[in-house]
C-alpha cells in the first residue's frame, strides 16, 4: 500500500513538474543567467518547482481522505489543513518572489505565517525524548484564548524555531542542482522507516513521509544536473517546512532528521557567523556555503551532490539504530567536523594552508 502511494505520487509529480516547467517559462517566472557567486547556471531556467511538489503532496493526501483508512489516529485532518494552509502561504509567497524578486523584509514574512499557520492547526510536540534519559514535558504552560483554543507555549515556541529553522536552511542549501530534493527525500524515507519500526509504528506518519518522499523524488528527475526547472523560493522553503514538520509530528524526533540535515544546519550557522565577521547582512548570499566550497575544490556539481547525499545518508541510517543519547553524541561528532571544516577554509582563504 505504501509503495502504490509512493509510485502514485512520484508519478503525479513528474508530470506536474513539466506542466510548471513549461507554464513558468511562459509567463516569464524565471531564473535567468546572471554573473553571480551564485548564479552557477549556464541557461534560463524556470522557476516555482517547489508548486508541482506541494500539488502533488496534496493531491495524493486529499484521494486518502475521500477513501479513508489513513490520517485517523498519529496525524488528524486538523493537523493537515494546517499544513495544506501553511504551504500555501509559502507557494504564495514563493512565486511573488520569483517573479518580483521581493525584498527580504517582506521575504521572511511568509515562512513566519505558515509556522503559525500550523501552530495553530495543533501541530506540535507535548513531549520531547530527552538525550541523557527520560522526557521533556512541554505542557506546563498553558494560554486559553476564546476561538483560539489553547496555546502550548513551550512547545509552540518550540515548533517556530524549529520550522523556521529547517526552512531557512533548505533555502540556503538550495544552491545545486538536485540538492535540496535529493537530501529532504532522504530525511523523508529515513521518518518513514522509523515509522515503521515495531516501538514506535505510525502509520499515518509513514503514509505522510512516503508521500512527500514520492513528490520530492517526482521533482528531482527534472531537477537533477543539468536542471529543467528549480524550486523557487516558495520550493526550498516547502521542503524545509514539510520535513520539519514530518519530524514534529512523528513525535518529536527532531534528533533523528537533524542527522541527515547536519551538515547543511551547521554549515548555515558557518556561514552566518562567517558574515558576521565580514561585517556582511547574514540574508545577503553569496558562495560560502560548502557546496559552493566543494565546486571550488574541484568537484563537479554531481559529485559535490553526491556527496552531501551520502553523509546525509550514512547518518540517518544510522539514526535508525542509535538511541537518544548516542544521537546526541553523533551531533557533537558532526559539529566539530564543521569546526576543523571552518578552520580549514578560514587558512585557506588566508593562504596560510
Amino acid at each position: 500500500m505504501y509503495f502504490g502511494y509512493f509510485i502514485l505520487t512520484f508519478s503525479i509529480s513528474l508530470f506536474v513538474t513539466f506542466l510548471v516547467a513549461v507554464v513558468m517559462r511562459r509567463i516569464g517566472v524565471v531564473d535567468k543567467v546572471k554573473q553571480s557567486a551564485r548564479k552557477i547556471h549556464k541557461r534560463t531556467v524556470p522557476l516555482a518547482g517547489g508548486l508541482a511538489v506541494f500539488v502533488s503532496t496534496f493531491f495524493v493526501i486529499g484521494l486518502i481522505l475521500i477513501t479513508g483508512g489513513f490520517f485517523e489516529y498519529d496525524i488528524v485532518p486538523r493537523n493537515l489543513l494546517g499544513l495544506f494552509l501553511g504551504g500555501l502561504i509559502l507557494m504564495i509567497g514563493g512565486f511573488l518572489d520569483d517573479k518580483y524578486n521581493l525584498r527580504p523584509r517582506y521575504q521572511i514574512l511568509f515562512p513566519v505565517v505558515a509556522s503559525f499557520a500550523v501552530i495553530g492547526f495543533g501541530v506540535g510536540p507535548h513531549i520531547i525524548t530527552s538525550p541523557f534519559g527520560g522526557t521533556f514535558d512541554l505542557t506546563q504552560w498553558k494560554i486559553s484564548i476564546d476561538g483560539l483554543g489553547t496555546w502550548v507555549i513551550l512547545a509552540d515556541i518550540l515548533v517556530f524555531f524549529w520550522l523556521m529553522g529547517m526552512m531557512f536552511t533548505t533555502k540556503f542549501l538550495d544552491g545545486l542542482d538536485g540538492l535540496v530534493a535529493g537530501i529532504t527525500s532522504i530525511g523523508a524515507f529515513i521518518i518513514f522507516f522509523l515509522a515503521l519500526q515495531d516501538q514506535w509504528f505510525q502509520p499515518d506518519v509513514a503514509m505522510l513521509s512516503i508521500i512527500f518522499a514520492g513528490a520530492m523524488l517526482g521533482f528531482l528527475v527534472w531537477n537533477w544536473h543539468p536542471a529543467k526547472i528549480f524550486l523557487g523560493e516558495g520550493g526550498s522553503l516547502f521542503a524545509g517546512f514539510m520535513l520539519g514538520s514530518l519530524a514534529i509530528i512523528s513525535g518529536g524526533k527532531i534528533a533523528t532528521t537533524l542527522l541527515v540535515v547536519a551538515i547543511p544546519v551547521l554549515d548555515l550557522i558557518r556561514v552566518i557567523v562567517r558574515r558576521i565577521q565580514k561585517k556582511k547582512p547574514v540574508y545577503v548570499g553569496d558562495n560560502e556555503h560548502l557546496h559552493f566550497r566543494l565546486l571550488k575544490s574541484g568537484f563537479n556539481q554531481k559529485q559535490a551532490v553526491l556527496l552531501l547525499y551520502t553523509i546525509a545518508l550514512l547518518f540517518g541510517v544510522s539514526a535508525l539504530f542509535l538511541q537518544s543519547s548516542q544521537k546526541l553524541i553523533a551531533l557533537i561528532f558532526l559539529f566539530i567536523l564543521m569546526l576543523l571544516v571552518g578552520a580549514w577554509f578560514s587558512k585557506k582563504d588566508s593562504g596560510k594552508f
